[in-house]
């Protein structure tokens, strides 16, 4: 209970630069809640202390709100949600004619315990705008492609584009959340280019943090 009294101030006092409602706020501190305790048997996260979880999960997913494009978000190597499931759950509670609250996410990993802690989540708050794969990315065969896909830990974005790349629609972006800048000095693959590297400021982190918004190039 102390765990989640510090969480819910920590997300109240920056939740209007991370637009976040107060049910939004509710449902973070379920998810936060449930992932410490399966943390206990599942290790789903090296990420253990409290104030950590908020900053280095909650913040720093909710930095890519500002650059999402479409509605069909698509978060790959998911592992606890992140930053898929905390978008999602913002979004959900989204403010009523917010276009953020017209988006719909797709969670893709390819870990069975990581997907079962995923729907977990999803069906105790009842989240209707995400759902959870298990699925390897070469057995991903969706009817439609995705707006944006979103990528957080789980390959360089070199080694993301050429593995699913396919899956973006033909006017949609790749976000890549990076450390230092000088990472997206590496090269891409043809058709893709970098749009933008912008700069974010993650409440309670001091390292530098980046988004590097990957579009494919003009002909």
């Amino acid at each position: 209970m102390a765990n989640e009294d510090t969480w819910r101030a920590e997300l109240a006092r920056h939740a209007p630069a991370a637009g976040l409602t107060e049910p939004a706020i509710d449902a973070l501190v379920t998810w936060l809640s449930q992932l410490e305790r399966w943390n206990r048997v599942h290790n789903l996260s090296a990420v253990r202390d409290p104030q950590q979880m908020v900053s280095r999960h909650v913040f720093d997913s909710l930095s890519l709100r500002p650059w999402l494009h479409g509605e069909r978000i698509l978060d790959v190597g998911t592992g606890a949600g992140l930053p898929g499931l905390i978008l999602a759950l913002a979004d959900a509670y989204a403010p009523d004619g917010d276009a953020a609250a017209n988006r719909r996410y797709c969670l893709l990993d390819s870990a069975a315990k990581r997907v079962r802690f995923l729907r977990h989540v999803i069906g105790l708050l009842r989240t209707e705008n995400v759902e959870a794969r298990h699925l390897r990315i070469e057995q991903f065969a969706p009817q439609t492609p995705f707006d944006t896909l979103v990528s957080r830990a789980f390959k360089a974005p070199a080694e993301t584009l050429q593995r699913a790349g396919h899956l973006v629609a033909p006017q949609g972006r790749v976000l890549a959340m990076l450390g230092p800048a000088d990472r997206a000095r590496e090269a891409l693959p043809a058709p893709w280019s970098y749009h933008a590297v912008e700069p974010v400021t993650i409440p309670g982190e001091h390292a530098p943090r980046h988004i590097a918004i990957i579009e494919r190039t003009a002909p």
